[in-house]
C-alpha cells in the first residue's frame, strides 16, 4: 500500500466532504472458462459456500424490496432463491464438476446454458422469460466464486466506492447507507452517475481519470470534496486539517438551511413557486420528505426496469407507484414513463447496437414501437392514481403526432380499465418533457394538447449544443447557460403561459441558483431538484425581488 499523499481532480457533486476507506468496484468476467480441478470434493464445497452466500444476498435484497416497494417487487428475489434451491440445478452443477473435473465457475456457467435454453424453448411467455432469471442467479454465483462480486453495495462498513463509471443499473442498486461517497474515472456532470449522487445526497467526484484507478489501493484512506471535485488519497498534515475544518463548516451550513423547513417558497415581492424533488426510486421518497419537498417533480420510472433482469410486471409497477403516491400523502407526484435507451440499457430489452444511441430508439419512441410495454406501464399508473395526486410525464417528444398517439393510447387504457371495473382517477394530468429543440420550437402547438410542460435541461443542452452529455472531453463545450438553451426554455415558457398550462424545470439546471431569478422572470412555475438542493433553492427564492 502506497502511503504517499496523492491528489486527483474531477467534477465535484454535492456540498459535502467525506472521509473513509476506498473500495474498488471491478466488473466480473462472466465467461467462466474451464479449468481442470484435481480436488473435485473441495470444488463442490466451494460451490456450496458460494451458494449459501448468494442465498443470503438474495434474502437481504428481498427484505429490502419488501420494505421499499411491497410484496410484488420482492417476488423476483424469492424466485431467484428458488432457482438456487432447485435440486436439479444443484445436481447439474455437481455432475459437471465430477464428470469433467471442472472448476465451479465453469460448472455453473454450463448448467446455466442448459437450463436457460430449456426455459427459452417453452411456449409459455412467463416460463420463457425465466431464462433471464437463471442467468441472473448464475452470474451472481460466478461473481462470488471468482472473487469479483460486483454489487456496488458494500456490506457492514461505510466506504468510498470507486469505479471507472457506473451503469444506470449498477447505480440503481447502490446502497446509500453503506456509501460515504463515490469516485469515478470517467463520466461528466450530466451523467447518470452524477444525477444519482445528487438524488441520493451522496458527495462524489466524477471524471478523475484512469490514473486514479491504477494508483488507488483497496482500503486506502481517502477524502472526497464534492464542492471542489478534489480527491486526496492518504491525506495528512495541513490538507487533512483544512478538509476536517471544511467538513465542520459545511455541516453547520446544512444545519442553518434546515431552519428553512416549513417556510414558503415566495419571493420578496410575493411570487410563489413550487419546489419539488427529483427521485429515481421508491426509497428516495424519504429524502424528498426529509428535505421538505412540495411534491415529486420527476420520478424516473426506468430505474424499476434497470434494477432487474426481466420486465417488471403490471402488479410490480402498480405497487411501486402506489407506495410513492401514498407516502407523498396527496402532494403532487409526477412520474415519467419509461426512458430506456441511449446510455440507459437493460439487456433483456434486446435493443440493437446503434452508432448514435442518443439519437436513436429511446424513451417514448421505444414505447410507441412496443405498445404492449407502454400499455402495461400506463395501466399500472392509472390504477395507482386513486392513491394520490398523479401526473404522468412523457419524455423525448419531438412532434405533435407523437403526443396525439400517446393521448389515444391513454384513452384506450382508461376505457379498458373502465370496462373491467378497475378504479382510476379522472384527475390525472398528462405532461411532456421539453428536452429537444424540436419540442421547444413547436411548444405553441404542443401546449393545447398537454396539461403541463417539464423542461429536461440535461438533454436539452445535449441536443441543442450537439455535445454528448456522457463525454467528459466535450464538457467545456456543453454550457447549460448558453443563450440558445435559455432561449428555448423561454420560448416554451411563453407558450405555456399563453395556453394557461404550468411549466417546470426538472433538469439539473433547476438547482443552479445563479439562474433562479432568470427562470422566475421567464414565468417558470416549478423547480424540481435533487432532495438535498431543495432548501438551498428555497433560500435563493426567498431572497429574490422580481421588481428589481
Amino acid at each position: 500500500m502506497n502511503t504517499n499523499m496523492r491528489k486527483y481532480q474531477g467534477t465535484g457533486i454535492g456540498e459535502a466532504v467525506a472521509f473513509g476507506k476506498l473500495r474498488l468496484f471491478r466488473r466480473p468476467d462472466p465467461k467462466a472458462e474451464y479449468l481442470h480441478i484435481a480436488d473435485t470434493e473441495g470444488e463442490k464445497a466451494r460451490f456450496r459456500q458460494a451458494k449459501a452466500l448468494a442465498l443470503g444476498q438474495l434474502q437481504e435484497l428481498g427484505e429490502h424490496a419488501l420494505q421499499e416497494a411491497g410484496r410484488d417487487s420482492a417476488a423476483v428475489f424469492e424466485a431467484h432463491q428458488m432457482i438456487l434451491l432447485d435440486a436439479e440445478f444443484d445436481q447439474s452443477v455437481v455432475h459437471a464438476i465430477d464428470s469433467r473435473s471442472a472448476n465451479a465457475e465453469y460448472a455453473v456457467r454450463l448448467t446455466a446454458e442448459v437450463f436457460a435454453a430449456k426455459f427459452a424453448a417453452m411456449n409459455d411467455p412467463y416460463m420463457k422469460a425465466r431464462a433471464a432469471d437463471v442467468w441472473d442467479v448464475s452470474l451472481r454465483l460466478i461473481r462470488i466464486l471468482s472473487g469479483t462480486d460486483s454489487r456496488p453495495m458494500p456490506a457492514g462498513e461505510k466506504v468510498i466506492l470507486c469505479a471507472d463509471d457506473f451503469t444506470p443499473s449498477e447505480a440503481a442498486s447502490l446502497n446509500r447507507e453503506n456509501v460515504l461517497a463515490f469516485v469515478t474515472a470517467r463520466g461528466s456532470a450530466g451523467s447518470h452517475t452524477a444525477i444519482l449522487a445528487r438524488s441520493r445526497n451522496i458527495p462524489a467526484v466524477i471524471g478523475v481519470g484512469d490514473e486514479f484507478l491504477r494508483n488507488a489501493g483497496e482500503g486506502d484512506e481517502a477524502v472526497v470534496d464534492g464542492s471542489t471535485g478534489e480527491v486526496f488519497i492518504n491525506p495528512h498534515g495541513e490538507i487533512l486539517k483544512k478538509l476536517t475544518d471544511k467538513q465542520l463548516t459545511l455541516t453547520r451550513k446544512a444545519s442553518l438551511l434546515r431552519e428553512l423547513k416549513g417556510r414558503e417558497n415566495v419571493t420578496l415581492d410575493g411570487k410563489k413557486i413550487d419546489i419539488y424533488a427529483n427521485i429515481g426510486s421508491v426509497r428516495d421518497v424519504k429524502d424528498a420528505l426529509a428535505n421538505d419537498a412540495g411534491g415529486i417533480g420527476l420520478f424516473r420510472s426506468e430505474f424499476l426496469y434497470l434494477e432487474r433482469s426481466d420486465y417488471p410486471s403490471e402488479e410490480e409497477q402498480f405497487a411501486a407507484y402506489r407506495k410513492v403516491l401514498e407516502d407523498m400523502a396527496g402532494k403532487k407526484v409526477i412520474i415519467r414513463t419509461l426512458d430506456i435507451g441511449a446510455d440507459k440499457q437493460a439487456d433483456y430489452f434486446r435493443l440493437k447496437k446503434e452508432d448514435n444511441p442518443a439519437l436513436g430508439l429511446r424513451a417514448i419512441r421505444l414505447c410507441l414501437l412496443r405498445p404492449e410495454l407502454f400499455r402495461i406501464q400506463l395501466r399500472a399508473l392509472y390504477r395507482a392514481s386513486v392513491y394520490g395526486n398523479l401526473g404522468i410525464l412523457f419524455p423525448m417528444i419531438t412532434a405533435v403526432w407523437e403526443l396525439e398517439k400517446i393521448l389515444a393510447v391513454c384513452g384506450q387504457v382508461k376505457e379498458e380499465l373502465r370496462q373491467q371495473e378497475i378504479p382510476f382517477s379522472h384527475q390525472v394530468e398528462l405532461g411532456i418533457m421539453i428536452e429537444t429543440p424540436a419540442a421547444a420550437l413547436i411548444s405553441e402547438k404542443l401546449a393545447p394538447l398537454a396539461d403541463f410542460f417539464s423542461v429536461g435541461t440535461n438533454d436539452l443542452t445535449q441536443y441543442t449544443l450537439a455535445c454528448d452529455r456522457q463525454n467528459p472531453d466535450v464538457a467545456q463545450f456543453a454550457d447549460p447557460h448558453h443563450e440558445a438553451v435559455l432561449r428555448l426554455i423561454e420560448i416554451s415558457a411563453e407558450s405555456a403561459r399563453r395556453h394557461g398550462i404550468r411549466i417546470g424545470i426538472c433538469g439539473e439546471l433547476g438547482a443552479d441558483t445563479s439562474l433562479t431569478g432568470t427562470f422566475l422572470r421567464m414565468g417558470i412555475d416549478e423547480l424540481s431538484v435533487s432532495p438535498d438542493s431543495i432548501l438551498k433553492v428555497r433560500r435563493t427564492v426567498r431572497g429574490i425581488d422580481l421588481r428589481e
